[in-house]
C-alpha cells in the first residue's frame, strides 16, 4: 500500500469511527506529511510503501528532529502520531509487524510544582475575615490543606479511601473556631465538616474558586489552588529538613518517584547549604 493511500484510509478511520474533529485529523495529517517527506529525502526522492518502512527510518527521523533542536515535547507528540498510525495498520492487516515497537519516545521534563512562600501563606490568611462564619469556615480550610497537605478532594470528603493526616496547632484552632460559631448550621450531611450557606456539603469546585479568589484579595501574582497548598506544604517541610519518605507518607504518595518532584531546590535551601559547608562563607 502507497504511503498516501495509508494515510487517506488512516485518517477517514479516525474521522468515522473516532469521531476525531477537523483539527485533529488536520494535526494527524500534517505530522504522516512531514515523515512522508523525510522518507522521500532518504530514499532517493520516492516515498517507499508502508509496508517497506522499517525501525531504522523511524529511529533516523527521530534523531534528525532531535538534532534540529525540535522541543522534546513537540517530538513525543509527533511519535504518538506515528504510533497510532502504524498501530492502525497493524489492526488491518496491512503490516506484519509495527515499526514503532522498540521505539521511545524522548522524555519529558518534569514541571517543577508552583508553590508559595511563607509570607504568601500568610497573606492569603490575612485577607479572610474571620468575624463572620464564612471566613472562619475560609480560613480553616487554607489552614487544613497546608497544615496536612492533603488533597482537595479528602477535605471535601471525595472518594472511599480513608487518610490519616497530621493536623497543627493552628489548623486545630480554626476549624474549632468555626464549628463552634453559634452560626455553623447542623442542616446538611453530619459527616460533611465545610458546608455551603445552604448547609449542604461544600463542594471541590466551589473551594477552589474561594482561594482563587482568596489569592486575588491577597495581590498575588501566581493563582492560588489548593494543589498549590500541597506543594507548598511539601515543599516547606523539605526546606526545613524533612526526610523525603515522611514527606511521601504524609502526602499520601503510593511511590517515592511521584514525591521527588518536591526535590527542587530553592534559594533558602542553597543559602543554607552554603552558609553550613563552605570555609569562607
Amino acid at each position: 500500500m502507497t504511503f498516501s493511500a495509508a494515510v487517506d484510509a488512516f485518517v477517514r478511520h479516525l474521522g468515522a469511527e473516532k469521531n476525531y474533529s477537523a483539527h485533529t485529523l488536520d494535526n494527524y495529517t500534517r505530522d504522516l506529511g512531514q515523515f512522508a517527506r523525510f522518507l522521500d529525502e532518504t530514499h532517493g526522492g520516492a516515498t517507499p510503501a508502508v509496508e517497506h518502512i522499517n525501525l531504522f527510518d523511524v529511529r533516523a527521523h527521530l534523531a534528525a528532529m532531535m538534532g534540529a533542536g525540535r522541543a522534546r515535547r513537540s517530538v513525543a507528540r509527533y511519535l504518538s502520531s506515528l504510533r497510532s498510525f502504524f498501530k492502525f495498520l497493524f489492526r488491518q492487516g496491512v503490516l506484519a509487524a509495527q515499526p514503532m515497537s522498540a521505539v521511545k519516545a524522548p522524555k519529558l521534563p518534569r514541571p517543577l510544582p508552583k508553590f508559595l512562600t511563607l509570607p504568601d501563606v500568610e497573606r492569603v490568611l490575612a485577607v479572610l475575615d474571620v468575624r463572620t462564619l464564612k471566613g472562619k469556615r475560609d480560613r480553616a480550610i487554607v489552614e487544613a490543606l497546608y497544615s496536612t497537605g492533603m488533597r482537595v478532594s479528602e477535605l471535601a470528603g471525595k472518594g472511599r479511601k480513608e487518610r490519616l493526616v497530621l493536623l497543627g496547632g493552628p489548623a486545630r484552632a480554626a476549624v474549632t473556631a468555626y464549628l463552634g460559631d453559634a452560626k455553623y448550621s447542623g442542616r446538611g450531611p453530619k459527616e460533611a465538616v465545610f458546608k455551603n450557606r445552604f448547609g449542604a456539603r461544600l463542594g471541590v469546585l466551589s473551594i477552589e474558586r474561594m482561594l482563587t479568589h482568596a489569592g486575588r484579595a491577597a495581590g498575588l501574582a501566581q493563582r492560588v489552588t489548593p494543589h498549590t497548598l500541597r506543594h507548598s506544604f511539601a515543599t516547606h517541610l523539605l526546606d526545613a529538613g524533612a526526610d523525603l519518605r515522611s514527606v511521601q507518607e504524609l502526602l499520601g504518595h503510593a511511590s517515592l518517584s511521584t514525591t521527588q518532584i518536591y526535590t527542587h531546590i530553592t534559594p533558602e535551601r542553597l543559602k543554607r547549604a552554603y552558609d553550613g559547608a563552605h570555609p569562607r562563607r
